[in-house]
């Protein structure tokens, strides 16, 4: 993604918290915006100038008292931005347990681990820096009999850290689905950088997807609220004896998680947690 001209919506949130940001962050990714940031107590959203459909936005926006927070926002255009110098300069390498290597493309020269991922991160999420990507990945990695082999679902799936990881440790399948097309595309792409694009399928749209198939490995870093809305259709999807990986909410929302997942037939195995981020290893009865 070269220099290109944005637009940049502040959306101030009363009151302010990661949660609330997150949920208007996932109700926002309906739309064709490229990239977030939470910065209290604003939500700070960007999508191309010619995107930019202030109808669309304001309808999405006209849903949020609904969640118990009120929301004021403004816009502006931001001058043309090299998207890939801002990435270059901010995207550093990061290693999962000394096992797993995340970096962009333009690093070069680094020590070799068991698995070695290249991510072209463009705007979309997914670099393996945040604490729940990271305890994704080492999940990954304390299941690698679990997942040889057997088909693995990565929803919400980002630039697709996830996905690559689980087609290097020799899954036999791996889809990924993500509400946000530029995240999907992003996928797409990192999965053929990483040479397993045979092995990984890609797809814009949501849990109404899953049907399609069934998984033995479902892994999903979403927040809270849409955990909580689609574990039951996940559990649906997942084979008996089959795995489910859950991350995006906090240690304290670990209750919720479990008494909506265990409704659903599923049962609590372990827990991870890193600053206060959790994630959660549930198995299919």
């Amino acid at each position: 993604m070269n220099s290109q001209e944005y637009i940049e919506v502040a959306i101030h949130i009363t009151p302010f918290s990661e949660e609330n940001a997150d949920i208007l962050t996932a109700e926002i990714s309906e739309l064709p915006y490229e990239s977030f940031t939470a910065e209290d107590p604003y939500l700070k959203c960007y999508i191309q100038k010619e995107l930019y459909d202030q109808q669309a936005l304001k309808v999405i926006l006209s849903g949020m008292e609904d969640y118990g927070f009120d929301v004021e926002y403004s816009s502006n255009l931001m001058p043309a931005v090299n998207w890939n110098a801002v990435w270059e300069s901010q995207f550093t390498p990061i290693v999962v347990d000394g096992h797993c290597t995340i970096k962009a493309s333009f690093h070069e020269g680094l020590k070799k681990t068991r698995y070695n991922i290249t991510i072209d991160p463009k705007m979309a999420f997914g670099t393996g820096h945040h604490q729940t990507t990271y305890m994704m990945c080492r999940a990954l990695l304390q299941n690698e009999d679990a997942v040889r082999g057997k088909i693995v679902m990565d929803m919400g799936c980002g630039t697709a850290v996830l996905a690559i990881l689980a087609a290097k440790m020799k899954a036999a399948h791996v889809y990924g689905v993500d509400i946000d097309a530029v995240a999907a595309i992003s996928a797409y792409d990192n999965a053929r950088l990483n040479r397993v694009g045979k092995v990984i399928e890609t797809y814009c749209g949501d849990a109404s997807l899953l049907q399609r198939n069934s998984y033995d490995v479902f892994l999903a870093n979403i927040n809270r609220n849409i955990l909580i809305q689609d574990i039951p259709t996940y559990s649906l999807c997942i084979h008996k004896n089959g795995l489910l990986f859950v991350s995006g909410f906090y240690l304290e929302d670990m209750p919720m998680i479990v008494g909506v997942a265990q409704n659903a037939g599923l049962e609590y195995v372990s827990h991870d947690t890193i600053d206060n981020w959790c994630c959660i290893k549930f198995a299919k009865k």
